[in-house]
Order: structure tokens, then sequence, then C-alpha cells
């Protein structure tokens, strides 16, 4: 269904708020308010992206590998400078690509191309966090299948996915390579997203949250450190996936490698290990 004027005119007026409250705190307004809508949209999304990369990156490589080394990782597996000072520049490359995604969700949002909408009054909280819920299961699902296909697809993993698994042992994988991306397969997997913003009703603040919790996500699952809470697919099931190429393809949760049969458990990895060591 087309977006009434009012409707456009709401979410370009939200979406203009959040540039203005990015935009006027880092640069001069004679370099932002002449630009585009859609241009001012990239840009809020660049460096907010981009903050959001550093900050997390670097306190949480502060944290594990400076303040409590030999507590959540072995010193011997801590990444080289060199190796993420790599990362750094390879997510550098990958950043103004990676973040054009979201500028052009808000601009198929905008035009009433979706079924986004912009205020809370047009569901019951019921509603809400089903539709939440739906969005979450078609991009868990919509990420297994593309990190898959990225995998098995010998072509695509050697041009594109290639550039993120050049991180293969533990003392190679940091917090700053989950941007180390090839700019196309970041976007690539970041479709999931956009494609389920034209299948479920999803408020437009929280699917802008969701976006970018993808950040600390990534960030998350490349320390190397496993929390071990079901069913959440964190560092220990993603370390394996980067040194065995065929196991834990998901994305926040182990619930998609579980039903197709790629699921490995890091205390399983352990006891192989202590098998082959015995």
């Amino acid at each position: 269904m087309a977006a009434t004027t009012a409707d456009h005119n709401q979410f370009v007026n939200e979406t203009s708020f959040y540039n203005r409250m990015v935009l006027s705190h880092l640069l001069p307004a004679s370099l932002w308010e002449p630009l585009p809508h859609f241009l001012q949209t990239w840009l809020r999304n660049y460096l907010a992206g981009n903050i959001l990369y550093f900050i997390s990156g670097f306190l949480w490589c502060f944290y594990i590998y400076y303040l409590k080394p030999n507590v959540y990782v072995p010193k011997d597996a801590i990444p080289t400078r060199k190796a993420m000072i790599l990362q750094i520049s390879v997510a550098m490359k990958t950043m103004p690509w990676h973040t054009l995604l979201p500028a052009v969700s808000e601009y198929m949002i905008e035009h009433g191309w979706t079924k986004c909408y912009s205020t809370l009054d047009h569901f019951n909280w019921f509603h809400y966090i089903l539709y939440i819920a739906l969005y979450l299961v078609i991009v868990e699902f919509g990420v297994y299948w593309i990190h898959k296909g990225l995998h098995e697809n010998k072509f695509l993993y050697k041009h594109l996915h290639a550039t993120h698994h050049i991180y293969n042992k533990q003392n190679t994988i940091s917090p700053f390579a989950g941007f180390a991306f090839h700019p196309l397969d970041g976007i690539i997997q970041s479709l999931p997203h956009v494609i389920a913003l034209f299948i479920v009703p999803i408020h437009l603040i929280t699917h802008l949250c969701l976006l970018f919790s993808e950040g600390m996500w990534a960030t998350n699952i490349h320390d190397c450190i496993h929390g071990n809470i079901w069913p959440v697919m964190g560092a220990g099931y993603h370390t394996i996936h980067h040194t065995t190429y065929k196991h834990n393809y998901g994305h926040k949760t182990i619930l998609m490698d579980w039903m197709f049969g790629s699921l490995k458990a890091p205390l399983a990895e352990e006891d192989s290990f202590k098998e082959k060591a015995n």
C-alpha cells in the first residue's frame, strides 16, 4: 500500500531528526546541511557505524586483552597488534558501503514501499512484540542460508567471503574482525534485515536499533569467549565456524544450524582436542 503524504512526511521528519541529532554534534553545519536528505542519512549511518565499531572494539579489546589477560583468553591466543590493525583497515574499506544499506532501507521506508510504521499506536504491545519475533526469525533464516551459500559456492567464497576468513585461528580473531568483510559480502549478509521490512510490520526506530545492534553483535562473536547461553550463537560457536568453515553459519542463535544439521558445539570441539591429545 502506498504511503500517504502525511506518512511520508512523518518518516522524513523522524529520520531528519536523527540526522540532526548525530551530524550536528560531529560536523560543522556547513558540511552536512547542504547535502540532500539521502546523503545526510548515509553520512549519519557511516559516522555512527564507525563510532560504534571503534568504541566497542577498543573497549572490548582493552578489557579482555590488557586488563584481564589469561582470564578470558589465553595469553598466547591474544591477537597481535598487526592482525588487529589489518582487520581495522579492511573494515574501513567496507564501512562506507556497509552503511549504505541502512540509508537505502530508510529511503524505501520514507516512500512507503515497506510495512514499516512510525508510531507505536498502530498496534498493541502484543502485536508489536510478535512482529519483532517474526522479523528476527526471518533475519535468522535469511542470514543462515546466505552465509551457508557464501561458503558452499566456490566463486562467492573465493571472491567475497574469503576476505573475512583469513582470520582462521584464535590468535588471529579479534573483536575488530567483526566488520572485516569484502564490502559486497557485508551488504549481502545484511539483506535479510531489509527483506523483512517488506514482510512484517516493524517500528522504524526498532528496525534501526536492531540494525545497529549488529555492530555490537559482530564485536561480541569475534572475541573467542564462549558465553554458553542457550540458544545464543556466541563467540565459542563462531570461533569454530572460523576454524572448520562448515559449521555454525547462524546469526544470533544456534536454532537454524540445529534444524539443518550444521551445528557444532564448543564443548564437543574441546572434547575432540582432548581425545586427540590422549
